[in-house]
């Protein structure tokens, strides 16, 4: 084998090794995380970047919107916070919407990582934490200065020492200051982790520096997904979706053009700025718009910088999905997790038959500021949730149960959920026909019910959509079932908004299904036969969506 033939292989496996390294920085934010949005549902991202902060790898361990938005943020730290002012052992902090993730709640650290008194990169890590002061997590607010405190790009320590000034400004501002200083803390553990073991490969392989291994990377990254995309058909393709907003609905508009070496997704047409923390900064456009394009067009090419590049986006200014400073954007991923939908449903006119229909798109979050009665003794306490509908009919393949796509993240546990506070979950299950019919079914979206303990009551922040408007179906499968918000007696609830639920009450949440896939006629028996012993059609709906005789089928 020749000399450069050994050379690549040493540095496939060295590529190999850091994208262990930066799972292992993700895993540790996991282990030690205060907010169970990190803890258990993984809303997270960890990475590492080259001197110029191109990102080199991520951990599979994350978010799309979190890991590429923040391949954009660590270029905003590198200017702000000036080369002669990176220190070892510095560690550096924003939640600025417009030059971290999108909004408040999303708390990205970089750090740089030195060997032998050298820089020789960046990791950065961000996390998704329960409070941030101001209204709380909801679209309530009429701009950014209502949604909690912004911390500028600015140093959370410097050579090792923590700066306490912005920790008490911090812990005077939220309503839950333990965890979420707790949570600084995880993030900064988390990228020491990723600079130890990046120093340990670095000595095994005797590397001095990331250059060569960076130029590997972003060379064979680039030129791959080049490739994928000079597969495709040339041309422009549209398509356009309409979903809840808050008051009005939201109408996204995308027009994909194809050329040799780049896909650009132009949003014009798109619904202005919303008076409702429902807007998205461009950054988080772009990543939800790259994850929807990768995720079609070049799966397996891992995600760096050079991946990315050929991707690029265009919206207004002052559209709803390039919200500009201070407008509200507390919930940007309501809006924003219907981008990957969007641009595949652009795609789908240039590779027909090869896209999956549209699923529940956002997670159903709901936030819950739970407090004794008042007179009574109890506990107050700030809960998260993060829920899921069904994933969209794939060409091949049924939909996926109560699962979030595009955003990756997982369901908290009932019992760690219950543990945070005093709150109920009386019931959690698949939502039986929410799917689409189709030769491939929707997956099907479940029913929560959630009530305050006794001598309890409880506010809480709706984040939902797909209640108007259902996910569409594809190539002749039928829609799947909208979204319902209600009380356990029936009483109707806005899809958004914070909202009383007194003590004895519940709320009950019904998530939509996704689209189905395909002519129903064309799904065969045994499919439907499964679908029937799991429950998950009825036998009218056989009769009525598939036109079949369930007892045949049986």
């Amino acid at each position: 084998m020749s000399s450069t033939g050994l050379k690549d292989i040493r540095m496939q496996v060295m590529w190999n090794r850091l994208i262990s390294v930066v799972e292992e920085q993700a895993l540790t934010l996991i282990r030690t995380a205060f907010s169970t949005s990190v803890r258990e549902a993984g809303d997270l991202s960890a990475g590492v970047f080259d001197c110029d902060g191109r990102m080199l790898a991520q951990a599979v361990t994350g978010t799309p919107g979190h890991v590429n938005a923040m391949a954009e943020s660590v270029p905003h730290f590198i200017r702000e916070i000036g080369p002669e002012n990176v220190f070892e052992d510095d560690c550096y902090v924003t939640n600025d919407p417009w030059k971290g993730t999108g909004h408040l709640h999303d708390i990205t650290m970089v750090a740089p990582s030195f060997l032998n008194g050298r820089l020789i990169g960046y990791f950065a890590c961000t996390a998704h934490v329960v409070d941030i002061g101001g209204r709380g997590f909801g679209a309530d607010a009429n701009s950014v200065y209502e949604e909690g405190i912004l911390i500028p790009i600015m140093k959370f320590a410097e050579r090792g020492k923590v700066n306490q000034h912005l920790i008490h400004l911090l812990r005077a501002n939220v309503r839950q200051p333990n965890q979420l200083v707790g949570d600084f803390y995880s993030l900064a553990a988390c990228n020491e982790v990723g600079h130890r073991r990046l120093l340990d490969m670095m000595f095994e392989a005797k590397l001095d520096d990331l250059d060569d291994l960076a130029e590997f990377i972003f060379s064979r990254s680039r030129q791959a997904t080049l490739d994928r995309i000079n597969e495709l058909p040339r041309g422009s393709f549209e398509n356009n979706l309409t979903v809840d907003g808050y008051d009005d609905p939201l109408y996204l508009q995308t027009k994909l053009t194809i050329s040799k070496d780049n896909v650009h997704a132009d949003f014009a047409g798109t619904s202005k700025l919303s008076r409702w923390g429902i807007n998205v900064p461009l950054v988080y456009t772009k990543a939800y718009s790259c994850y929807g394009l990768k995720c079609a067009i070049a799966p397996e090419i891992p995600n760096n910088t050079a991946s990315l590049e050929p991707f690029t986006i265009s919206a207004p200014a002052g559209c709803i999905l390039n919200a500009e400073r201070p407008a509200p954007v507390s919930l940007r991923h309501v809006t924003g997790h219907m981008v990957p939908d969007l641009v595949m449903g652009a795609l789908d006119h240039a590779l027909p038959g090869q896209m999956p229909a549209e699923g529940a798109g956002s997670i159903w979050n709901i936030h819950i500021s739970a407090r004794p009665v008042a007179g009574e003794k109890g506990r107050t306490a700030e809960v998260l949730m993060f829920n899921s509908g069904g994933s969209g009919a794939r060409a091949n393949f049924d939909g996926l149960n109560a699962t979030a796509f595009p955003s990756g993240v997982m369901t908290m546990p009932i019992e760690a959920t219950e543990h945070t506070g005093p709150i109920v979950i009386w019931r959690k299950e698949l939502r039986p026909g929410s799917g689409g019919a189709g030769r491939q079914r929707g997956g099907l979206g479940q029913i929560i019910e959630i009530g305050p303990l006794e001598d309890h009551e409880f506010l809480f922040s709706a984040m939902f959509d797909r209640v108007s408007y259902p996910p569409r179906g594809r190539n002749g499968g039928a829609d799947g079932l909208s979204g319902k918000v209600h009380l356990d007696d029936g009483t109707e609830m806005r899809p958004k908004g914070w909202q009383f639920v007194p003590e004895g009450k519940r709320i009950v949440l019904e998530l939509p299904g996704g689209g189905g896939n395909g002519d129903p006629s064309e799904r065969t028996n045994e499919a439907l036969r499964r679908d029937l012993q799991g429950e998950y059609v009825s036998a009218d709906e056989v009769r009525k969506k598939y036109t079949r005789d369930p007892d045949e089928i049986l």
